[in-house]
């Protein structure tokens, strides 16, 4: 929101600097994000004067052009080149003398130099009405009554007004301050409780209204009373639709509003002023003379001001007329066809008081973000719109005539009143950490125009003001009073006093990090997907293995093809992937801690899960290394492994995958409780994504393995000193034996002194080996952690090794 310097000074009596100003308004909860100083006229007019033509004749080298001199009032008549055919001796002009910067109404600034122009020096520039900036005529210079006085600064002849705007971040919560009037009231009170000031508000002076006649009285109806709680409205007549004068002019485009004309613009201007929403219709576009706030049924096709036919949702309000024809959405955006134009001469002015849920999601769903709509979704103050009615009325005969032409109509069937809050001044003393008297919060409380009252003992009863929709607890009121005080009187206390918090192993965020670290200098990059995704992804396409009926699906007004929660990590990895590699980035290594929603028979399940993604080449460019070399299985498989070996999990089985999300793969899990799950996505829906290369994928369930991690889940140990003693074996298996059953039968008799047992070699040949068969050459590393391995030992567990292998595998030893 921006608000003006100049502006805030029409309503209160106030001695602060710009700079002073904003430091206030931050310290009052209007945080100001940035300053800025605008002029009526860009650039001021520095460097320009009104001067006289002193005189006037043909240029002697070309035909259209005349070399004048003129005086600027500095006793040194200036030499002026001058194109214009309106130029003549004795006119009083406008001259932008040498080094001026010049911002005309179109093209680009423009900075003056003395110049020579066929043979004639030129030390400056008489100027037309567009070359100033002060309108877009260029038929010729423009020519100052005679009694402008020669030398006067232009910037004081045309009032330049200088102002200071300030861009407000403001929050949700501040309904009361969508407006000038509103920043005013809450200035005066800081100011009449912390220096002295008087608090007087001067409120636009509405006492001359009257109604002249009731020749255009329109029947209003409203169906939908909870939409709209009020609706108010009257209509002029006799109106002439004009451009604006130049002070409204200023103060619309000081706030960022673009002028369009004398009707608009005073609508405009009242709900910046008091932070009223109103429209205008033309009363010729509304043959029935009735207007209706209502509903329609929902794909009705209605064109709005843009021009653009939008399908209306059955949860749209909506102005109609008698015929149920939409006029406009209800406190967002206007129709074509109603809307006020050059030919208007009678209007209908609307002021209402609309549900802020019903604006919101009505603008969210169009992503019309008007100035109406965001002070409609904050909350519009309901006991105003009649005061802004009467404000706008005589705003409007004032800039286009006409006259008053009917009652105001007001349908308000169930009044809104002040919310009564009960406020204990012990408990503001104690949550604001002050020793505020009963007194004094009052004061404060009365200073922002709250009535109080006494209810019993230490309570007050506070009825607070319409304007203030978001305050209705008394922690909402204690919080006006600590704004209105000044959070930097409250005083710092000597002392500090904290409780040691204990919690439980592991810390959630330490775990993260920790795991981030490790994949972060394993040449990772962390993304952040969004939790919502499109449900075609799981309803057309390959196959993901997500039933439907598990989808949480949404309701997303502003983005509807997001319509579900994402029920798993993978789907926003690819749509990362593809986004980088659109961007000519292909080696990616990605990681991402998140959530994933799927429905089940007790509810909607919530999981947390670690993603890694790895597609394109496995090893940045570089000199050393093969830079055709991509990423594999097992180079994911190793990363997941290194993650399990940081949180210090073991002992956990390995199963092949069966998944629709992998064309293959392995999951990690200690009996039905998975810890990972990792493989190749298919190579269909890479394709279907619109991705290039392979892509790996490794889910980590989160949830699974926080818990499991112990606090002496990383251990540290000396060195063994003694030296370790390596075997080979070659072991002739049938095809269905997994390495795994190999290590799992030596680690069972190795038990203390096998120290790895690793798979080096895998030989196939049926001609050799037999049909069905395949040979592992596996290595053993055995080591004793007190003492030097002696042959015999050595010998014996490799015998017995032997042993198990061919009793429970039906192994051959290959000698």
């Amino acid at each position: 929101m921006r608000v003006s310097y100049n502006w805030l000074k029409q309503y209160l009596d106030f001695h602060l600097t710009p700079g002073e100003l904003g430091e206030l308004l931050t310290a009052l909860g209007l945080e100001v994000e940035g300053v800025e100083e605008v002029q009526s006229i860009p650039g001021g007019l520095e460097g320009v004067f009104v001067g006289e033509v002193l005189e006037c004749r043909p240029h002697p080298n070309a035909d259209r052009l005349s070399v004048t001199r003129v005086d600027i009032g500095n006793g040194d008549p200036l030499p002026i080149v001058c194109g214009a055919p309106n130029v003549a001796a004795g006119q009083k002009v406008v001259v932008a003398t040498v080094g001026t910067t010049l911002y005309p109404a179109k093209g680009d600034p423009l900075t003056l130099k003395k110049t020579k122009i066929r043979g004639e020096v030129s030390e400056g520039m008489i100027c037309a009405e567009d070359e100033l900036g002060l309108g877009h005529d260029h038929d010729g210079i423009l020519v100052l009554p005679g009694e402008a006085r020669t030398g006067t600064p232009a910037k004081d002849y045309f009032e330049v007004e200088t102002d200071v705007v300030y861009e407000i971040g403001l929050t949700p919560n501040r309904s009361d301050a969508t407006n000038h009037l509103g920043v005013a009231r809450d200035l005066a009170a800081y100011l009449r409780i912390n220096h002295d000031h008087s608090g007087e508000v001067r409120w636009p002076d509405v006492s001359a209204f009257q109604v002249e006649n009731h020749n255009q009285t329109l029947e209003v109806e409203v169906e939908d009373a909870e939409a709209c709680p009020r609706y108010s409205g009257l209509s002029l007549e006799g109106i002439r639709v004009k451009e604006s004068p130049d002070w409204l002019k200023r103060r619309l485009q000081a706030v960022g509003v673009r002028p369009i004309n004398n009707v608009v613009d005073a609508t405009n201007f009242v709900l910046h002023e008091l932070g009223q929403p109103l429209h205008a219709f033309d009363i010729d576009a509304i043959p029935s003379k009735k207007i209706v706030v209502k509903t329609l049924p929902g794909g009705t096709a209605f064109t709005t001001l843009d021009e653009v036919e939008r399908p209306l949702s059955d949860k749209d309000l909506m102005i109609c007329d008698g015929e149920d024809n939409g006029l406009c959405i209800a406190g967002v955006f206007g129709g074509m066809g109603s809307g006020v134009t050059e030919k208007t001469t009678r209007l209908f002015l609307e002021s209402a008081h609309f549900d802020a849920k019903w604006i919101r999601r009505t603008s969210m769903r169009y992503n019309l973000r008007t100035d109406a709509a965001k002070v409609y979704e904050k909350g519009s103050d309901p006991n105003i719109t009649v005061y802004a009615l009467q404000r706008a009325a005589l705003l409007i005969r004032e800039l286009a005539g006409g006259t008053i032409a009917s009652e105001i109509v007001d349908r308000y069937p169930r009044p809104i009143a002040p919310a009564e809050v009960q406020v204990r001044p012990a408990q503001v003393n104690r949550l604001l950490g002050l020793e505020l008297s009963d007194r004094e919060q009052v004061r404060i409380l009365e200073a922002m125009d709250m009535e109080v009252a006494r209810k019993g003992e230490g309570q007050l009863l506070v009825r607070v003001p319409t304007n203030k929709s978001d305050v209705t607890r008394e922690a909402d009121v204690i919080e006006e009073i600590l704004r209105i005080y000044g959070y930097d009187k409250v005083p710092i206390p000597e002392k500090i006093h904290s409780a040691m918090a204990i919690a439980a192993y592991p810390e959630p965020n330490e775990l993260r990090d920790a795991v981030s670290q490790l994949l972060i200098g394993r040449g990772f990059l962390e993304m952040m997907g969004l939790s919502l995704s499109e449900s075609r992804y799981y309803t057309e396409g390959p196959e993901l293995g997500i039933a439907p009926e598990s989808l949480v699906h949404i309701h997303n007004t502003s983005n509807a093809h997001l319509d579900i929660m994402r029920p798993t990590m993978l789907v926003s990895g690819l749509e990362a992937i593809r986004y980088n590699q659109n961007r000519q980035q292909q080696d990616l290594k990605l990681f991402e801690f998140g959530k994933t929603y799927r429905q089940g028979e007790d509810g909607i399940a919530e999981t947390e899960h670690l993603a890694l993604f790895l597609t394109g080449a496995r090893w940045r460019e570089s000199w050393l290394f093969d830079r055709e070399q991509p990423v594999t299985f097992y180079t994911l498989k190793a990363m997941v492994e290194t993650v399990l070996q940081r949180l210090g999990l073991a002992g956990y089985q390995h199963t092949f995958l069966q998944d629709e999300r992998f064309q293959y793969g392995l999951v990690y899990h200690r009996g039905p409780q998975v810890l990972a799950e990792f493989g190749q996505v298919p190579l269909s829906l890479s394709k279907a994504m619109d991705i290039r290369t392979p892509v790996l994928y490794a889910d980590l369930h989160w949830e699974t393995l926080a818990p499991a991690v112990k606090p002496d889940g990383l251990t540290f140990r000396e060195l063994n000193r003694f030296p370790a003693v390596r075997r080979d074996l070659a072991l002739v298996v049938d095809n269905s034996v997994k390495f795994q059953d190999i290590a799992s039968i030596a680690k069972k008799h190795g038990k203390k002194l096998l120290k790895t047992v690793d798979l080096f070699d895998l030989y196939e040949n049926e001609e050799q080996l037999g049909a069905g068969k395949k040979s592992y050459a596996v290595s053993f590393v055995l080591e004793h952690p007190e003492k030097t391995l002696k042959d015999k030992e050595v010998d014996k567990l490799m015998d017995k090794l032997i042993q198990a292998y061919e009793a429970q595998l039906g192994a051959v030893i290959r000698r």
